[in-house]
């Protein structure tokens, strides 16, 4: 994309361990363990990581320039 924006810049495991955390979060709110204002917020964040977990790129790591993948050898940023 331009700029740089939306470029990749989530790992694969980064990825997998959204994933896993957001279906923990899932888990949880279906077995009754979390409820009210928490599940709500928690709810939140896991929806988050599963959309990050999916695209692969993270909004609050293209605001503070970070990034868990590892440059493919002869490629900048």
């Amino acid at each position: 994309m331009i700029g740089g924006y939306m470029t990749k810049n989530v790992s694969g495991l980064d990825r997998s361990l959204r994933f896993l955390i957001a279906i923990g979060i899932g888990l949880l709110w279906y077995r009754g363990t979390i409820s009210g204002t928490l599940a709500i917020v928690l709810g939140v964040v896991a929806v988050v990581f599963l959309m990050t977990s999916f695209i692969g790129w993270c909004p609050l790591y293209t605001a503070f320039h970070l990034s868990t993948r590892k440059d493919a050898p002869g490629t900048a940023h």
